[in-house]
């Protein structure tokens, strides 16, 4: 029963460091997707003001860049809309339609209308912003533009990225359009670039700055996002730590049992040790024993871990409120490195160690002192 018990706790410890992790790791990667959907591998922008000619040269500078899949130029500012006596100020984009699918999945999130329908006076909203203001495809949209001018625009798209606060404060609008609302013709705020590798970022965001000058100012998505990154990795770090104090916990478990087995095994012992078994045999059978226990425990662990994964996976039971974290569903990412090992590994690890004293001491037992009362 004891042994039975300490099984259970290593088991328990396991599969629920498995289930956290996986979580952790689903939120890191959904929520990296949906950045990575939304914005560029690579901003260009410059601390004087950009306009349409320097992305043209800069387009000339990367054309023989054979990992630059796309750029895109845009322009981005602050506009106050109105409808239905709602007042409400958010960021508009001007972009190039043909040039923004190259850069961004936009295209992709498109659920009414098309991409193809955004030029003049036509904008694409955000699935949350439509919500709010009870808008659809035709409908129209006032907007006061910094300058304090009015302009009429109609919705020819609504977007749905799966970020609450993207869908909900961004309009999209023809580039040409943007810049005449906000009074600003031929300027662009940045340039967005697509790499074939959104890892090498940090790498070819050197050799482009290289090729375009030190004129301007390149960040990576890593970058601009590495506040929230950082505190994801803290976050799994910090409960990896926390969870693996379960195992630890029932670690004792298994130290108790090796510890009783060794008092109900001393005549066992005695008999062993007075046939001249050496001392490093006696420790290799208590370490075996503690060895089974923790492998069961942990193979039991990572297989519950693994199936309660797969249900949230695919049945996706456990609802999120989207507005606080972006996404409707509890996301789950397991990998078989580092996390699945690691966890393992961790947990093997810390069995080990606690079959070091009960083994020890059985070892360190007389012939004479086992055998007196038989």
């Amino acid at each position: 029963m004891i042994s039975i018990i300490s099984i259970l706790g290593i088991a328990i410890g396991v599969m629920a460091l498995i289930v956290v992790i996986g979580v952790m790791s689903g939120f890191d990667k959904d929520l990296r997707d949906r950045i990575i959907g939304n914005y560029a591998h690579i901003t260009v922008s410059s601390y004087r003001p950009m306009e349409y000619a320097d992305f043209e040269a800069i387009a000339a500078k990367l054309k023989a860049e054979s990992h630059i899949r796309g750029l895109s130029p845009y322009l981005q500012a602050q506009v106050l809309i109105e409808e239905s006596n709602k007042f409400m100020a958010l960021g508009i984009k001007g972009i190039d339609p043909e040039k923004e699918k190259k850069v961004t999945r936009l295209e992709k999130y498109i659920t009414r209308g098309a991409l193809a329908g955004l030029k003049g006076d036509t904008v694409i909203i955000g699935k949350e912003l439509a919500s709010y203001l009870g808008l659809d495809l035709g409908s129209e949209l006032n907007i006061y533009s910094p300058l304090g001018k009015q302009y009429k625009l109609k919705v020819a798209g609504v977007f749905s990225s799966g970020m609450y606060d993207y869908d909900l404060n961004l309009i999209i609008v023809d580039l040409a359009t943007t810049q005449k609302i906000l009074g600003a013709p031929n300027q662009i705020s940045a340039i967005a670039v697509k790499l074939d590798d959104l890892y090498q970022a940090d790498k070819l965001k050197k050799r482009i700055a290289g090729l375009i000058g030190y004129d301007y100012s390149l960040k990576t998505w890593m970058e601009a996002n590495q506040n929230f990154f950082a505190a994801l990795k803290l976050e799994k770090l910090t409960m990896f730590i926390i969870l693996t104090l379960i195992i630890l916990v029932a670690s004792f478990n298994i130290i108790s049992t090796l510890v009783v087995l060794v008092v109900e095994k001393t005549k066992d012992i005695g008999v062993f040790k007075s046939i001249g078994m050496s001392e490093a045999n006696i420790r290799r059978i208590f370490t075996y024993e503690g060895l089974i226990i923790g492998s069961l425990g942990t193979a039991i662990g990572t297989l519950g871990g693994l199936g309660i994964c797969g249900l949230l996976k695919k049945y996706q039971f456990i609802k999120l409120p989207q507005d606080i974290y972006y996404i409707d569903s509890l996301p789950v990412a397991l990998e078989i490195w580092p996390d699945l090992i690691l966890i393992a590994s961790a947990a093997m690890g810390i069995t080990m160690l606690a079959t070091i004293y009960p083994a020890l001491k059985a070892s360190q037992m007389k012939p004479v002192e086992a055998l007196r009362y038989e």
